[in-house]
């Protein structure tokens, strides 16, 4: 492990962060001697209601903060955070109602909209008056079924500002992965897309918005953006379009004041082993996690142009929409990130004057695959950090970030999840960046490493956990009535601790590496491996374009095997698997190099891009996959059908 930093903040920028003068506020104001961030951070984790009323008095959370902070901090789940608050999430992120951008929408047509906060807030007036003449209380549900537009966004504050909750989709989603989370949700209003545009191609959605409409009997109006050159129709009597929505001359918006715990969001977890999790999250804990990673782990401002490319279907979506409690201009991209090429989102970049810049990993691999160097042909000057999350970014793509995108950048790999809205560790611009390392644990989290009897590790490999509530834990799953679904899933594992199912380890510079999910970890011969850990190394190979690992049953023990997409026309032979196998086992160890290399097509993945190892070692096991819906390429799976080699 590298200990020489790829980067740190010069002392003027550092001195300049939030976070460095978060930590002097509270030394001056509390009397404190926080002498770096790792006091700043072990500060907060002992002292839980005071930093997050810090949190809420100093970034100016509008609402009623009540006199308690916390109550029954040692139980997880059981704790409380501000039980007596009253506050509204659509107020805290319509604060500004001035002539700045809030919203530019981008497609890879090179359509461009933008929407100022003022005209933002006075299009939330008007389907906030059109969802209150239909009915629509806090409580019930609004659903979207939509593109990353600015009609999304004005959809979920409208329904927010109501008390309604929010819950939405990509169009990408099959029928069935719509009707699996929006069918247990029931919503009263959906809004739809007609279509939408991927890859150069628009995709009409009228039918598949037909099939939903008449699927879900609690729907009272289905609202249909249109959305380019689709002509069909959508077919339901509850048919109203968003221009008719809109048509009222509502001025002013009242905010329904609620409770800190009142459900905001349903995100969905990726359904891959039965029906979707409907994880609930509630409007403070969402409100005052964003705010402080917005405000301190990323140097959040109101001048700056935040862009995160992401689907609706992803908690990206909720996270980067928070930046608007901040006044800051975001950038809402639509399309492929590769259509019509490689340059597109840096072509935004540089016409934007984004200066946070946030992706996959993946994204970032095959940008270096493609062999796209964006600095050669940009100009990134606004361009001051770049985050990274979704899987753990290779070591090799901080090397490529930093040459090929830009030197003087924080660069910030972050882990998180649709589990708590928010992340666990993440980025911080005052300090150094080192090398296949997320920067710091996250304010107020507490978050260890523990082996498999509970103990706490330092440097050593083991299950991420969190041994201390958060604000942001969700409020419960939907329909979970006694709650012991929601225990099941994070604290059955060890008592009163949140475990996160990520396979991590600390680093002597206070930072994290995560080595892959916990449940697909590997386990030849006994010995714990991580699948990032050989998805490193393989990235390394210029022939292969992406690879998966899984753990195969055989001859009573588990032999790694490695499935690989080698780049257009190139077939698998004995010397490439050869140089794969040298590559890993030169930089890891003997018990990492796959006893079987097998080329496949394509490899499966959910909606939100992830790779999903566990289908893929059900089938090859001859087991069921539960819910193929969850696919992005259900057909993928196919594949892996009795393939011979994994016979000998």
């Amino acid at each position: 492990m590298s200990t020489s930093p790829l980067w740190q903040p010069s002392p003027a920028r550092r001195g300049a962060t939030q976070m460095e003068q978060f930590r002097q506020d509270l030394n001056r104001d509390l009397g404190l001697t926080l002498a770096d961030y790792d006091d700043l951070h072990r500060w907060s984790v002992d002292n839980p209601g005071p930093f997050w009323r810090e949190i809420w008095q100093r970034f100016g959370v509008q609402g009623e903060m009540g006199e308690t902070l916390l109550t029954d901090a040692d139980k997880m789940p059981g704790a409380r955070f501000f039980p007596q608050a009253r506050l509204n999430f659509a107020e805290n992120l319509l604060r500004y109602r001035d002539d700045r951008i809030a919203l530019v929408y981008r497609d890879e047509a090179t359509n461009r909209v933008a929407l100022s906060y003022n005209e933002l807030y006075h299009e939330v007036a008007r389907l906030a008056a059109h969802l209150r003449s239909l009915g629509v209380v806090a409580g019930d549900r609004v659903a979207a079924f939509m593109p990353n537009r600015i009609e999304t966004v004005v959809t979920m504050l409208a329904a927010a500002s109501l008390g309604a909750t929010f819950s939405s989709c990509s169009p990408d989603f099959g029928f069935n992965g719509v009707l699996d989370r929006f069918g247990q949700i029931r919503p009263k209003v959906l809004i739809g897309a007609s279509g939408y545009r991927y890859n150069g191609k628009v995709i009409d959605c009228s039918d598949k918005l037909t099939r939903i409409a008449g699927a879900i009997d609690s729907l009272e109006q289905l609202i249909v953006v249109p959305a380019f050159d689709t002509t069909a129709e959508v077919d339901s009597p509850l048919v109203l379009s968003w221009s008719q929505a809109l048509a009222n001359d509502a001025r002013t918006l009242s905010f329904e004041p609620l409770p800190f715990d009142h459900p905001l969001y349903v995100l969905y977890s990726s359904g891959t082993t039965g029906k979707p999790k409907c994880i609930v999250h509630g409007g403070g804990g969402t409100l005052l996690q964003h705010l402080k990673e917005h405000r301190l782990h990323t140097d959040l401002r109101r001048e700056d142009v935040l862009f995160y490319f992401t689907t609706c279907g992803w908690m990206m979506w909720n996270w980067l929409v928070s930046g608007l409690a901040v006044g800051a201009t975001l950038v809402l991209y639509d399309g492929s990130p590769f259509a019509p090429g490689p340059e597109v989102l840096w072509q935004l970049t540089e016409q934007e004057e984004v200066s946070i810049f946030g992706t996959s990993a993946k994204y970032i691999a095959a940008l270096e695959k493609a062999e796209y160097f964006p600095a050669r042909h940009h100009r990134l000057d606004n361009l001051k950090a770049l985050l990274s999350t979704g899987s753990p970014l290779a070591h090799e793509g901080f090397d490529f970030i930093y040459k090929e995108i830009k030197r003087e950048l924080c660069l910030s790999s972050i882990s998180g999840g649709t589990d708590i809205v928010s992340c666990f560790a993440l980025g911080n611009p005052a300090k150094a960046v080192y090398r296949g390392q997320l920067q710091c644990l996250g304010l107020g989290m507490k978050v260890q490493v523990f082996d498999e009897q509970g103990q706490a590790l330092q440097g050593e490999k083991g299950e991420l956990v969190c041994t201390a509530p958060f604000p942001s834990m969700p409020v419960g799953f939907w329909g979970d009535e006694d709650g012991s679904r929601y225990h099941d899933a994070y604290f059955a594992r060890f008592d009163n601790i949140w475990a996160h199912g990520d396979y991590a380890e600390t680093t002597p510079q206070g930072g994290l590496i995560i080595h892959g999910r916990s449940d697909a970890v590997l386990n030849p011969g006994g010995v714990r491996i991580g699948t990032a850990e050989i998805y490193r190394q393989v990235e390394k190979v210029e022939q292969v374009q992406e690879s998966l690992a899984i753990g195969q049953q055989w001859q009573d023990d588990v032999r790694v095997v490695l499935f690989v997409v080698l780049k257009s026309g190139l077939q698998l032979d004995d010397r490439l698997k050869h140089t794969i196998c040298r590559t890993i086992r030169a930089n890891t160890t003997p018990r990492h190099v796959p006893a079987k290399i097998i080329q496949v097509s394509e490899l499966p993945k959910t909606l939100s891009g992830k790779l999903v190892e566990l289908a893929v070692r059900k089938v090859v096991h001859g087991e069921a996959v539960n819910n193929t819906d969850a696919l992005a390429n259900p057909d993928s799976l196919k594949q892996f059908v009795n393939i011979p080699d994994l016979t000998s």
